[in-house]
């Protein structure tokens, strides 16, 4: 199934009893991002395979051996990556805007990245840094948002000051011309979820150009019972639409398999 959904107005009705929480959220960040180290391009590989190894061992050293999986963006093949390594521990997916299909590549927003790709130079890497410019992170948060007001400039301003600091523009170009291999992988994943049959929520702006809404409904083509949800919002469909997706996650959880 797959819907278009409320407003960013509408929330679920309060809960006469608030239930006790079922589940520990373990968020760490990548390489490269947030408060994790962010070792110079020449001392460490940008990588979508090395983000993903050390994110697995990451798991290992907490004992995760049994887990659902949040993914969003870069957040998806690397995610996706643990899961083609130790299928039996992952229970569920839920994807908010994270892409496994090529048909979800907004064709606007990657033809300068697939160009990048292609062929890296000075010429392909100019157009692929204006996304990392505080206009290029500030479009990211707005753009298909129908009410900017709700979103907090905190969150784009706050990426900016992140990107700004020295090394961050190589850094973001590697992981960049590395997707191709996120790509390739796709075949992959897409096996993955034919054998699996992960459970699977897919929560998508529907308004994104960045991962458009064909990725969020291409994931029924490998797994029928994937559960769709359309929202009318932009790429980060949590900075508007957090209180619906969180109810969504609750309910998909509550009746997926959790051993």
């Amino acid at each position: 199934m797959h819907r278009l959904e409320g407003s960013p107005h509408a929330h679920p009705p309060p809960h006469p009893h608030p239930p006790r929480p079922r589940y520990r959220v373990i968020a760490p960040d990548h390489i490269g991002f947030g408060r994790s180290a962010t070792p110079p391009p020449a001392e460490f590989t940008y990588t979508f395979e090395a983000l993903a190894e050390i994110t697995g061992e990451f798991t290992e050293r907490l004992g995760l051996d049994r887990f659902a999986l949040y993914v969003q963006d870069y957040g998806a093949p690397i995610g996706l990556r643990l899961a083609l390594a130790h299928p039996d521990r992952v229970t569920a997916i839920v994807t908010q805007n994270g892409n496994a299909y090529e048909e979800g590549l907004g064709k606007n927003a990657w033809a300068p990245v697939l160009d990048l790709i292609a062929h890296r130079t000075p010429e392909t890497e100019a157009p692929v840094r204006e996304i990392y410019t505080p206009d290029g992170i500030k479009w990211q948060y707005l753009h298909g948002v129908p009410d900017p007001g709700l979103v907090s400039p905190d969150a784009y301003e706050h990426d900016a000051a992140l990107i700004a600091r020295p090394g961050q523009a190589e850094i973001q170009l590697d992981l960049i011309s590395d997707y191709g291999s996120n790509i390739a992988l796709y075949p992959a994943f897409h096996a993955y979820f034919r054998d699996s049959r992960v459970p699977l929520l897919a929560t998508w702006g529907a308004h994104d150009e960045i991962f458009v809404p064909a990725g969020a409904l291409a994931f029924q083509r490998d797994l029928p019972e994937a559960e769709v949800h359309l929202l009318p919002t932009g790429h980060f469909a949590l900075e508007t639409h957090a209180s619906q997706i969180a109810a969504l996650i609750r309910d998909f959880l509550a009746r997926s398999p959790t051993s």
